[in-house]
């Protein structure tokens, strides 16, 4: 309750006689009063509380009440005391909400206030909600889209201290639509931040891990910010499923000079080279994570369990042509279904490319790189792997060697070409299936060599294999009379 004299007061200035222009000096007059027993008395909530509903009322017009008002709301932002600061404001509020239409800015201070006063007490979702009552989206008065962004990243940061990301992202989406429009850096920053944030809690890791390193390389931050935003961003990357996109986070991250100086380094390390993790490894690093991403997913194993079981699973592939289902369970610390289960959903997905031979019991890795562009349902396109490479260096290295062998002869036996074409003419038919002709005659008509060596060229390229065709006995052959005819011709 309002202190009697107080109310006494109020009474007076609403049944006075005086003009209507003159009474806000009274006003003024009454609330330095209750400013100044603020501190002393038990009643300064109410009285102020009492005030507004004074000023709201008939006795003044709009006009004068609305001076009068934000003053009253400088005088609640002033008192010390937290806990009587949102007394006083939350009954100011209620005070103006059947008026609001017309003190619009009056309520957008004094919730700005609140929300100050609660973020101080840690009441986040308190001081949120304070602020979604503000009308931003009004015609009564224009808001610049700068103090829009402020108010809407101002609620998302709230909502992500509690976790709520759901609602925070809500909010992060419309400050995304006027994102292009922020002049302030601190904002650009806050919203950088605040999307990793969800991504991360949203378990999108390899999308929060980009988020978070192009944050570290904001120079507004100090050095402590960035080295933690980088670490977030290295915590993020191992979490995130095993595969070709992770594996190019990883190497981008491993390749940041600045990233020795982080705790993760250890696991970011092992991570990128392919090596097994160990359960004491894993521990450690365990236990610098958030709770979200210690969370357990649908089939009872923890993110992080399954990010290690995944990865590892990826580093046998790169170290064994082939495995025992029962010897990879026991390298990943799980009972043969659960092993043979991950394998399984990570061959279907493309992340590792391979098959099972459930009759044998045996997983077979095909030493092909998986290629992170999704083909039709749902199977992954794999690019050539060291296989095919390696058969593809082979049949290079013979037109290689066909070619030094032509250049050879050419400059041993010198070739003239005939001023007529049908003296002497050679056909021959290309890979591609077309013909071509060429003339030449020897200028040396004694060297029957020339022609039987011209033969063998020929001969041994109309062999070269298609690319799809991959006759491991053929090649071998060519290679074999190729250096046959080099060794030949380099002995004389």
């Amino acid at each position: 309750m309002a202190s009697a004299d107080v109310f006494q007061a109020l009474h007076e200035l609403e049944n006075s006689s005086a003009p209507q222009q003159d009474r806000p000096a009274g006003y003024k007059k009454l609330l330095e009063q209750i400013l100044s027993s603020a501190t002393t008395s038990p009643d300064s909530s109410a009285s102020l509380g009492a005030f507004i509903d004074s000023i709201l009322g008939d006795n003044l017009g709009i006009v004068a009440a609305r001076p009068l008002l934000s003053t009253a709301v400088d005088a609640i932002r002033a008192i010390p005391s937290l806990d009587t600061k949102i007394e006083a404001g939350t009954t100011a509020l209620r005070s103006l909400e059947p008026r609001i239409v017309s003190f619009e800015e009056q309520d957008a201070q004094l919730r700005e206030m609140l929300a100050d006063a609660y973020q101080s007490q840690e009441e986040y979702i308190e001081a949120a909600k304070v602020l979604q009552g503000i009308q931003l989206e009004s015609s009564q008065r224009r808001v610049a889209d700068d103090h829009k962004v402020d108010i809407w990243m101002r609620i998302c940061r709230l909502y992500l201290e509690e976790d709520d990301t759901t609602s925070a992202e809500s909010y992060l989406n419309r400050a995304k639509n006027l994102r292009h429009q922020i002049s302030k850096p601190e904002v650009t920053l806050a919203f950088q931040l605040s999307e990793a944030r969800i991504l991360d809690a949203r378990r999108r890791f390899l999308d929060a891990s980009q988020a978070y390193h192009s944050f570290s390389f904001s120079s507004v931050l100090d050095e402590e910010e960035r080295t933690r935003a980088l670490s977030s961003a290295i915590v993020c990357a191992v979490l995130a499923p095993a595969g070709p996109q992770r594996a190019r986070a990883l190497a981008k991250l491993y390749k940041d000079e600045r990233a020795p100086q982080v705790a993760e380094f250890g696991m970011l390390e092992k991570m990128f080279l392919d090596r097994l993790l160990t359960p004491e490894e894993v521990s450690r690093f365990s236990e610098n994570l958030q709770p979200h991403q210690l969370a357990k997913t649908a089939d009872g194993s923890t993110v992080l369990a399954k990010a290690v079981i995944e990865h590892n699973l990826l580093s046998v592939s790169r170290l064994y042509d082939n495995i025992g289902i029962d010897e990879l369970a026991a390298l990943l610390g799980l009972d043969a279904e659960k092993a043979e289960g991950y394998a399984a959903r990570m061959l279907e997905q493309g992340r590792i490319a391979g098959s099972i031979d459930q009759i044998d019991r045996l997983i077979v890795f095909d030493g092909l790189e998986p290629s992170a562009e999704g083909g039709t349902s749902g199977q992954r396109k794999v690019v050539a792997g060291k296989g095919l490479r390696k058969w593809d260096s082979r049949v290079q290295g013979v037109a290689e060697e066909l070619e030094r062998v032509a250049s050879m002869i050419q400059l041993q036996y010198p070739l003239a070409l005939p001023a007529q074409e049908e003296n002497a003419q050679c056909t021959r038919r290309d890979l591609n299936g077309a013909y071509f002709q060429h003339s030449m005659e020897p200028r040396n008509r004694g060297e029957n060599l020339v022609p039987e060596l011209l033969k063998s060229i020929v001969t041994l390229m109309l062999r070269l294999p298609e690319p799809a065709y991959q006759d491991i006995n053929e090649i071998t052959v060519l290679e074999s009379e190729v250096r046959s005819i080099n060794k030949f011709i380099r002995e004389g």
